[in-house]
């Protein structure tokens, strides 16, 4: 068992009601609210329902002076809590858990949620944080209306501890500040490069189609290349990397990246029969040339959409979530996190969408869910 449970971080949240006109306590709206969506509750009435049908269980670990709140009562609650507060507490837990030192590669990418729009109020956008290795949400920031995730980010990054890390963003998040902040975290970056970065690009490409051009063996180029095939495709995936000062007095406007030290082309091609499709990506790097490694640790990035943003979509279904109030929707997200932080730490072989399901039936797998341990 945890030496901090769950309570223990959220139990001092700043309560924003009204003192002494309070039915119930926060921490037992919070917890509550938790333990609905770990069993599947996607809205307030669901996560009222879920209390109703548990409140004797929920009685074992929590004090419910005047038995479980209205989903009114949740709505309420969730749009009026400081989203930036329970932000913070759910990066604490998650950094406590899983510890510092754990050096790994950590995603950084947005994503909209499309059920939070409304007439005169913006759909909300997320920039979060994933830990491709172990598969957790590290932490989210809200992008304002009035900026975009290149403001996003650097605050993003200064919550989480990034040391020994390799941070990996995408283009739009590809610039000198969010290159120097990671480096100065003591962290390695990898960059990608479109057309937004304007002649880096060009010049990066350039420069990699002249090297092809040439004997390999006089130019100090590093590769790789994996080959998987299953469900009739065959998808393989090569990488060149150039860590050469020679190469950098050819490609203009390649100051004041902090720490970069080499650049990457990245090429990925998939068969299926007569099909073939080819795709090709350019990075810089803080890293070394090492092929293997920058390739895996691409690949990886690829986990933020495929394991984080299509489970909420599939399986919490958050697109159609219509929570529009206030910071509701940003609060439901952080649920929504904590949900799959804990599923995905429950040693269990099942699905996501399994153990939701099993958590709503089984009592003691829905306390395992919550006391599991990073």
């Amino acid at each position: 068992m945890p030496d901090k449970s769950l309570t223990d971080y959220f139990g001092d949240m700043p309560d924003p009601r009204v003192q002494g006109r309070c039915d119930h306590l926060l921490v037992d709206i919070i917890m509550i609210a938790i333990c609905a969506v770990l069993a599947g509750a996607e809205g307030w009435e669901e996560i009222e329902e879920f209390g109703m049908t548990k409140e004797n269980w929920l009685k074992a670990f929590l004090a419910l002076p005047n038995g479980i709140p209205s989903h009114d009562t949740f709505r309420r609650v969730f749009s009026l809590l400081d989203a930036a507060a329970f932000q913070e507490r759910f990066a604490a837990w998650v950094e406590v858990g899983l510890g510092r030192g754990a050096a790994q590669t950590i995603a950084i990418d947005g994503k909209s949620l499309r059920g939070s729009h409304a007439p005169g109020k913006a759909m909300l956008h997320l920039v979060s944080a994933w830990a491709c290795e172990n598969g957790l949400v590290l932490g989210q920031k809200k992008v304002d209306g009035h900026s975009n995730e290149i403001t996003a980010i650097p605050e993003l990054l200064t919550s989480l501890y990034l040391s020994g890390c390799i941070v990996t963003i995408d283009a739009l998040g590809t610039q000198k500040e969010i290159a120097r902040q990671i480096i100065e975290a003591k962290a390695d970056y990898i960059l990608a490069l479109k057309g937004n970065q304007g002649q880096l690009y060009e010049d990066v490409i350039e420069w990699f189609d002249w090297v092809e051009s040439q004997s390999l063996q006089e130019m100090p180029v590093d590769t790789y290349q994996q080959s998987n095939k299953g469900h009739g495709r065959i998808e393989t995936r090569r990488c060149w990397v150039i860590e050469d000062k020679q190469a950098f007095e050819h490609i203009r406007h390649h100051g004041g990246w902090t720490g970069l030290r080499s650049i990457i082309k990245l090429q990925r091609e998939r068969r299926i029969g007569d099909d073939r499709q080819q795709q090709t990506a350019y990075y810089i790097s803080s890293l070394p040339a090492d092929a293997k490694r920058i390739a895996q640790a691409i690949r990886a990035h690829w986990a933020i959409e495929t394991s984080f943003h299509w489970t909420l979509d599939v399986t919490f279904d958050e697109d159609r979530a219509r929570m529009r109030t206030g910071d509701s929707a940003e609060n439901f997200a952080v649920l929504r996190h904590i949900a799959l932080n804990l599923i995905k730490r429950h040693p269990a072989k099942l699905s996501v969408k399994r153990k939701r399901f099993k958590a709503a039936l089984d009592d003691q797998f829905l306390l395992e869910l919550l006391l599991s341990q990073f």
